[in-house]
C-alpha cells in the first residue's frame, strides 16, 4: 500500500472512530457494539504500525477517549487512569507473555500473573484521606475526569469510613448487575422513557448525572480493581493489595486468579468464558495482570497504556440453528415484538432457545422466514442476536412471516404509524399495557394522582384491584390500606388525591388517556379547541388537522383512538365516575399573551419551568425550547447559557423574574 492510500485509510478510520468514541465515552449512546469498535482500532493500529510517519498524538490510539461533561468540575488524576491494549487470541496473549518473561530476566523478577474479570461499566478514582472518602472522579481522558463526589456518596457498596484510616486512592469501575439492569429498563418501559441499550450505557448515563437524586434511584454497584496511589504500601504484589482493600470495607473484584504461568493464564480465561453467564454483572473480557508491584514499576506505561497489563476480548461465537417459529409478545407500550423461537442451542456458554426479531423491517432485510437454518450470535456478548440466514440451506418449505393486523393480546388494531418501525396496539383496555397505561395516566402531566407512583399500581394491580385505568375511580380505602402495615392514612391521603383528580381540567384527561402522538402541548391545544371530551371525539380529521400543533398524522392517532370500543367503553366509566371531561375556565384568566412566543432559559427562583409555561399558557401563549427571530420574550434566570447570548443578537426582549411576574399580574 502506498503512503498516500494509507493516509486516506488513516484520516477516515480516525474520523469514524472519534465519531464512535463520543457516542460511548461522552453521550454513554453508543452506536457500535464493542467488538466492531476494536476491530476498527485495530485497523487503525495496524496501518500507524506500518506507517509510523502518520502517528500523531491526536490518534485515539495515543491516548484515552472521553472528555468532561458540561457541569461537571474537572478533577486531574494524580496518577492517570489509562485504558488497557486488547488481544483477540492466544497467540497475542503468548506474544504478552514471551516480552514479560524476556523483561523479568533482564530485571531479574518473577513473571506471574493475576488474571481478573473486565467489568462492563464507568472507570472511577476514589480518594480516602485517613480512612475518609473524600472524593471521587471518573477516568475521563484519563488525565483530567469529572468530580461525581456526590454521585457516588449515593452508592451503597460504596464505603465513606474505611476500617482503617488509610490516605489511599483506588480505581474501581461503576456498573449494573444484569437482573438490575433488567428491572430499570421495566421501569424506563412503563414510565414512557428511553431505554438504556446494555448495562454498561445506564451505569455511565446514570453516574454523569447533574441531580444526584437521579443517581441515587438507579441500582449502581462497584467493584475496586487496583490502587492508584497509596504512599505506605506495605504490600510487595498486587493480589496481596486486593486481599487488604477488602479488609479496609471495599468490595474487590470478586473474580481474580493467581496464575504462575501462561498455560495457567490461559486456562483461567477460558474458565471465566466458560461461567461469566453465571456471573450476576456484565463482562468485556478478562485482564491479565502482572502480580509482582515493583516488576511493574520497571516495565512503566505508555502514553495511554500500562506495559503490565492486557485485556483478552472473547471472540463473539456464532452457531446456526433452526428457526422453528416467530411469535408476537405485546410490550407494556403496546409495541408488538416479533419472538424468534429457535431449535435449542449452546452460543458462548449458554442455551439459546428464542430471541427478539425486534420489527417487521428487521426481519424484511434478513430475509428471514419461518423454517430458514440462521446463525446465532451474542452481541456484546450478552444478548443473542439472529446476524443472517443460509439461504443455500433452503427446502423451499420455507413460510414467510406477516406482522399481526391485530393485538394477540386484546384483539385491538395493531398500526404501524408512517415514519416508526413498530407496530403498536392502541386498544386503551389491553391487559398488556396494563401498568404503563395506569402510571401514565395518573402521572403529573395526567391526572396527576399524588402517591399513586409506579410501586403502589404494581401492587394495586397484582391484587386484582385494576384492571383498567377507570378502575382507580372504584378503589376503596379498604382496598389500598390492604396494601401497607398500618395504612390507613396513606389510604385516606390518597383516596382524597383520587377524588381531587375528577376535577382537573380537560386537558389533564387528555393527556391522561395516552392517545398516540398526543402530548400535554397538543392536549392544551385541543381542550382549548373543542371544549368538551364529546366534542373531540365527534371531530372530523379534517377539524383535527387543521388544529395547531396536531396536524394528519396526529390527527388520525387521535380518530383512530376514539373510533375504538374500549375507549369508548372506558370513557362512559369515566363519566359515570364523575371525572370532569370539559375545559374549565378560570377566573381572572385572559389571553395577554395571545400570538406571543416565550423561551425559558437558565435556573428561576420562585417557579418551576412548569409552573411558568402553565401560566405562559393559560394566558394564551406559546412557550419554546429555542430562540428564533419568531421569538418574542426570553425569561433568564440565572446561569442563563447561549439561548440568553442568541437572544441578545437578535434583539429580543429578555425579562427577569419580576418583570415576568408583572406582566402576569398587571
Amino acid at each position: 500500500m502506498k503512503l498516500e492510500e494509507a493516509k486516506k485509510q488513516v484520516e477516515e478510520l480516525r474520523e469514524k472512530l472519534e465519531y464512535y468514541a463520543q457516542k460511548y465515552y461522552d453521550e454513554d449512546k453508543p452506536e457500535i457494539s464493542d467488538y466492531e469498535y476494536d476491530r476498527l482500532m485495530n485497523k487503525l493500529k495496524a496501518l500507524e504500525k506500518e506507517f509510523p510517519e502518520l502517528i500523531t498524538k491526536d490518534s485515539l490510539t495515543q491516548k484515552v477517549g472521553g472528555h468532561v461533561k458540561e457541569g461537571f468540575k474537572e478533577v486531574v488524576h494524580e496518577v492517570p487512569l489509562q485504558s488497557l491494549q486488547d488481544v483477540f487470541s492466544f497467540m497475542e496473549l503468548q506474544e504478552f507473555d514471551e516480552r514479560m518473561k524476556k523483561q523479568a530476566k533482564e530485571e531479574k523478577e518473577t513473571v506471574q500473573y493475576v488474571v481478573e474479570t473486565k467489568i462492563d461499566g464507568l472507570s472511577m478514582a476514589l480518594e480516602y484521606v485517613d480512612g475518609v472518602f473524600v472524593r471521587g472522579a471518573t477516568r475521563g481522558n484519563g488525565l483530567i475526569g469529572e468530580d461525581v463526589t456526590d454521585n457516588l456518596r449515593t452508592i451503597k457498596s460504596i464505603p465513606k469510613v474505611l476500617t482503617k484510616p488509610e490516605t489511599i486512592t483506588v480505581r474501581g469501575e461503576v456498573f449494573i448487575g444484569t437482573k438490575e439492569f433488567e428491572k430499570l429498563n421495566e421501569e424506563q418501559e412503563v414510565l414512557g422513557k428511553p431505554l438504556f441499550a446494555n448495562a454498561r450505557n445506564a451505569a455511565a448515563g446514570s453516574i454523569r448525572q447533574l441531580n444526584s437524586k437521579i443517581t441515587e434511584e438507579r441500582p449502581l454497584d462497584i467493584f475496586i480493581f487496583n490502587v492508584q496511589k497509596w504512599d505506605k504500601n506495605p504490600f510487595h504484589s498486587h493480589y496481596e493489595q486486593l486481599n487488604y482493600l477488602e479488609e479496609l470495607g471495599f468490595q474487590v473484584n470478586p473474580v481474580r486468579i493467581l496464575c504462575n504461568s501462561q498455560q495457567e493464564v490461559e486456562k483461567a480465561i477460558q474458565k471465566i468464558g466458560d461461567t461469566r453467564e453465571n456471573l450476576s454483572f456484565g463482562i468485556d473480557g478478562a485482564v491479565v495482570k502482572i502480580n509482582s508491584l515493583s516488576f511493574r514499576e520497571k516495565l512503566g506505561t505508555t502514553a495511554k497504556t500500562p506495559r503490565w497489563a492486557i485485556a483478552y476480548k472473547y471472540p463473539p461465537e456464532a452457531k446456526e440453528t433452526i428457526l422453528k417459529d416467530i411469535v408476537c409478545q405485546v410490550g407494556r407500550t403496546g409495541v408488538i415484538t416479533p419472538m424468534a423461537i429457535l431449535e435449542p442451542v449452546k452460543v458462548a456458554g449458554s442455551t439459546i432457545s428464542k430471541t427478539t426479531l425486534h420489527n417487521e423491517d428487521f426481519i424484511k432485510e434478513k430475509d428471514l422466514k419461518i423454517g430458514d437454518t440462521v446463525v446465532i450470535q451474542k452481541q456484546g456478548d450478552v444478548i443473542p442476536e439472529v446476524i443472517k440466514v443460509i439461504t443455500e440451506k433452503r427446502t423451499g418449505k420455507e413460510r414467510p412471516f406477516s406482522m399481526p393486523t391485530t393485538c394477540p393480546v386484546c384483539g385491538s388494531p395493531a398500526v404501524r404509524e408512517e415514519g416508526e418501525s413498530a407496530t403498536r396496539c392502541i386498544g386503551i383496555e389491553c391487559p398488556a399495557q396494563l401498568l404503563r397505561s395506569m402510571v401514565h395516566f395518573v402521572s403529573k402531566e395526567g391526572m396527576d394522582i399524588d402517591g399513586l407512583g409506579l410501586k403502589i399500581v404494581e401492587q394495586l394491580i397484582e391484587k386484582g384491584f385494576l384492571k383498567n385505568i377507570a378502575d382507580i375511580y372504584s378503589l376503596t380505602t379498604e382496598d389500598i390500606a390492604s396494601l401497607k402495615k398500618n395504612g390507613n392514612k396513606f389510604a385516606e391521603n390518597l383516596m382524597n388525591a383520587i377524588e381531587k383528580s375528577k376535577t382537573q381540567d380537560l386537558f389533564h384527561l387528555i393527556t391522561a388517556l395516552g392517545i398516540r402522538q398526543v402530548g400535554t402541548k397538543a392536549a392544551k391545544v385541543l381542550a382549548k379547541k373543542y371544549k368538551t371530551i364529546e366534542n373531540l371525539k365527534n371531530a372530523t380529521l379534517e377539524s383535527l388537522a387543521e388544529t395547531e400543533d396536531v396536524g394528519e398524522i396526529t390527527a388520525g392517532s387521535i380518530l383512530e383512538f376514539f373510533k375504538q370500543e374500549q375507549t369508548q367503553d372506558i370513557l362512559e366509566k369515566l363519566k359515570q365516575a364523575n371525572v370532569n371531561m370539559e375545559i374549565i375556565q378560570e377566573e381572572g384568566i385572559d389571553n395577554r399573551f395571545e400570538g406571543k412566543t416565550f423561551v425559558i432559559t437558565g435556573t428561576l427562583e420562585k417557579y418551576t419551568r412548569t409552573e411558568v409555561s402553565n401560566l405562559i399558557e393559560k394566558h394564551g401563549g406559546k412557550v419554546s425550547s429555542s430562540v428564533s427571530k419568531k421569538t418574542n420574550y426570553v425569561l433568564a434566570g440565572e446561569e442563563a447559557g447561549s439561548k440568553l447570548v442568541k437572544a441578545q443578537e437578535l434583539g429580543i426582549t429578555i425579562l427577569t423574574e419580576v418583570e415576568f411576574e408583572q406582566l402576569v399580574l398587571q
